[in-house]
């Protein structure tokens, strides 16, 4: 079924539209979910809730063309709350992995000031990928929004791992200097 059919199930609050939700898309988002937790109850608790959240944001929101991008932040969100939140017990490695990663060009949000720049952050990032190829984008997002390993990424795009990991290194200082460039202090 298309995204548009789901979301008129959706917006007729046809309980059908979770079923076709899960069918269509619920391999995907568990994977992005598992890639920040890890922990397979986890998952299946934090997919159960994006389908809740999807229910409750449908309407007003009608992502007819980006269901699945809407779900995936959803599941994103979920996800790294629930790490955020048992991060006294236990941090998901691969999260704090990735966030060193980043924080290599972008320092953590301290301070109420880093707040307040953080949706001139979001233009400048946007900006900088526009300048990208469509390869390189689609490598950062895998990468940095939906935690997906180098090895599936490298395995996705018929690349070595090294040559991934080459890219996403480069990338993240040619971002680092156009964040400066445009500004953003470091």
């Amino acid at each position: 079924m298309d995204d548009d059919k789901i979301v008129e199930l959706y917006l007729s609050r046809d309980e059908n539209a979770i079923k076709e939700t899960a069918d269509k898309y619920g391999a995907r988002l568990r994977n992005i979910a598992n890639n920040i937790l890890n922990d397979r109850e986890s998952v299946e608790e934090c997919e159960n809730d994006a389908y809740f959240e999807v229910w409750n944001l449908i309407p007003p929101h009608e992502p007819r063309n980006y269901l699945f991008a809407f779900a995936a932040r959803i599941v994103r969100h979920l996800a790294l709350n629930i790490c955020r939140s048992s991060s006294a017990k236990k941090r998901s490695a691969v999260y704090i992995e990735l966030t060193e990663e980043m924080q290599e060009c972008i320092p953590a949000a301290d301070d109420t000031e880093a707040h307040i720049e953080a949706k001139y952050l979001r233009s400048l990032i946007n900006e900088y990928l526009e300048g990208c190829s469509e390869v390189q984008q689609n490598v950062f997002v895998r990468r940095y929004w939906y935690f997906d390993s180098v090895k599936e990424i490298a395995e996705d795009f018929g690349m070595s791992e090294s040559r991934v990991k080459t890219m996403l290194f480069r990338m993240r200082a040619a971002l680092k200097k156009h964040l400066e460039k445009g500004g953003y202090s470091l």
